[in-house]
């Protein structure tokens, strides 16, 4: 038998009033929730009790009982913090068993936990605070009641399956691309006929992990309240767009992941809870179950980008046109919505380290560009099949000999129009050999006449000799300048003073005395450089540079060969006479002497400088 509840007997209204007047408004109050309170059967329900306004310990004790509606004047003993014993004979093993029991959150402060309810768990419940007072005032015990709601909530997975690869397994296995949507669905509905609300939410576990609040993490979920909420390191996808979640009529649920990365595998479950409004107005959930959805595995784009090339190795002439393959392959995606690719090629010549400088390449959008260097000549990028890209050159040059290599890159589209990278690899080298044009070009340059005077004209001539090379093969020559300065010459790169281009076209530079300059051709392989009007600042060393040059079927012209002469001085003497103009002013005897003295001082400075040189 359980433990008998004691009968107090309140006191006579006389001297309920003499204790009113002689203790003012103090009285023992014993709190519980406002009911009726409406759980599921299967679940868990707390019921809290506190006392207030009490004499004695701080700690006091509780004592429960139940009045089951079909007797409700007969109180069941189920559990007390006092007595180990005070349980009814139908609540006892409930209580060994830890179902049912009593916990104390403070010394007045206690809750009554049921961990699984019973359809005959319903009914009044009383929470009972045995009197540590000196007198008798107030209340010692509160009432509320429970009533139990058969459970009829039902979640489920949404049918048809998840979109992706499915393998007919229960639950089903879904294989998605990186970058593409991972959209499941999830059913759920209850019968209850009380009003209340549901909250549905999407988490993912790790495959093979037992699924609990510890290991499941929540991906996004509708509220009671409806508001949709994600979990923390989906906050930022759901602000951006990637991640939505949406009701599509009265029971269906659908998550969508956009832009699937390869931490997004894993079992995915939908969780569904039952909330009640608590007459306090507060909510109670009241069920919960959870479903698996899907076993995810996320393919992504660097396991499976994989570039090759052909036709192998190259060997071609000079102005011969080079076509380069590249495919690109593995189970990827199709470019469009959710991926893109981009495609290019670089060269690096032969024995250079690193993949070199880009040739050319093929955009996302397939706009074709070309690298620095490669413009102006006739080189074409285009897609050629579905995943198979061409690169032509059209005449190859020796300097287009060198080792060859494909990137491709591979590109997953997040929120709107941007794009993110998300793999790339690079082709084994292409080597590519070019046949050399086997041009050999000498040059001679010399000072026409040997002496040059201030004021006068320097013809400097360039002969050039060629051995070798195709038809058709055209000369240009240009002459350049070094200054002087004390004997040495100075660390300023060379100047250009003129040049005659392979077009025939003259190009004029910067004369060092600012004077006239003019270029030309005197002969098939012969050119002349005049600097008019010589003057003391055009002092130097000049040297002609020949080039060969081939024009291709392109019509683009490609430098075969190039020389470099000798060092020819140029150095304008004063007239003898124009030393004589300053000392005529003193005297003409003095002027001869003097003038002697100088222009055999100009002679012997000259004669050391040039056996220096």
């Amino acid at each position: 038998m359980g433990a008998l509840r004691p009968t107090l007997l309140p006191p006579s209204p006389p001297l309920l009033l003499l204790l009113m007047l002689g203790m003012g408004c103090w009285a023992r109050q014993v709190l519980v929730p406002e009911g009726p309170l409406y759980r599921v059967a299967g679940t868990a329900v707390s019921i809290s009790c506190n006392v207030t306004e009490y004499e004695g310990p701080a700690q006091q004790n509780f004592e429960w009982f139940l009045y089951r509606p079909e007797a409700p004047d007969t109180a069941l003993s189920i559990v007390s913090t006092k007595d180990a014993q005070f349980s009814y004979a139908i609540f006892k093993p409930r209580v060994l068993a830890g179902e049912v029991q009593v916990q104390r959150l403070q010394g007045d402060v206690a809750v009554l936990k049921i961990a699984r309810l019973q359809a005959q768990d319903a009914g009044i419940y009383e929470c009972h605070t045995p009197s540590t007072d000196t007198r008798y005032l107030g209340s010692y015990s509160g009432k509320v009641e429970l009533r139990v709601l058969p459970d009829v909530l039902q979640v489920s997975a949404a049918p048809p399956g998840p979109r992706g690869r499915q393998a007919p397994t229960s639950p089903p296995r879904v294989t998605v691309h990186e970058g593409q949507e991972l959209a499941l669905g999830c059913l759920a509905r209850t019968s209850t006929q009380k009003h209340t609300h549901l909250a549905v939410s999407f988490g993912r576990s790790v495959p093979e992990v037992p699924v609990g609040r510890a290991t499941l993490q929540e991906v996004v979920g509708i509220r009671s309240d409806l508001a949709v909420e994600a979990g923390a390191p989906y906050a930022e996808r759901l602000a951006a767009g990637e991640l939505r979640l949406g009701k599509e009529g009265s029971d269906r649920y659908r998550m969508v992941v956009g832009g699937a990365q390869a931490g997004d595998a894993g079992t995915y479950h939908c969780t569904a809870a039952e909330w009640i409004q608590d007459p306090d107005g507060s909510w109670a959930q009241i069920a919960e179950k959870r479903t698996v959805l899907a076993h995810v595995d996320v393919q992504t784009l660097s396991s499976q980008l994989a570039v090759t090339v052909g036709p192998g190795e190259r060997r071609i002439g000079p102005g011969e046109p080079l076509e380069l393959l590249c495919n690109v392959s593995g189970a990827l995606p199709p470019a469009g919505r959710h991926a893109a690719y981009s495609v290019g090629w670089e060269m690096a010549p032969a024995g250079a380290p690193g993949p070199g400088r880009l040739v050319a390449q093929l955009d996302t959008e397939g706009v074709g560009s070309l690298g620095p260097g490669y413009e102006g000549r006739h080189i074409a990028m285009e897609k050629v099949a579905s995943r198979t890209y061409r690169l032509r050159l059209e005449a190859a040059r020796p300097g287009d000999a060198g080792t060859y290599r494909c990137l491709a890159k591979a590109y997953v589209r997040g929120s709107g129009t941007r794009l993110r990278e998300a793999a790339s690899a690079r082709s084994r080298p292409l080597p590519v050999h070019v046949r050399e044009e086997g041009v050999v070009l000498e040059a001679v340059a010399w000072l026409a006449g040997g002496t040059v005077y201030r004021g006068e004209t320097a013809s400097l001539l360039c002969n050039i000799s060629v051995r070798g090379g195709p038809p058709g093969l055209r000369l240009a020559a240009s002459w350049w300048v070094e200054r002087s300065e004390d004997g040495e010459l100075s660390s300023v790169p060379a100047q250009l003073v003129g040049g005659v281009g392979q077009d025939g076209v003259a190009e004029l530079g910067v004369r060092p005395g600012g004077g006239p300059v003019s270029v030309e051709l005197v002969g098939p392989r012969s050119h002349r450089l005049r600097l008019h009007s010589l003057g003391p600042e055009d002092e130097g060393v000049y040297h002609c540079a020949p080039s060969a040059w081939v024009q291709h079927a392109d019509y683009s012209w490609y430098q075969a060969g190039s020389a470099r002469s000798g060092p020819v001085t140029v150095y304008p003497y004063m007239h003898a006479l124009d030393t004589l103009f300053v000392p005529l002013l003193v005297g003409t005897a003095v002027a001869l002497v003097t003038g002697a003295t100088v222009l055999g001082t100009i002679t012997c400075c000259f004669m050391k400088r040039l056996r220096k040189r």
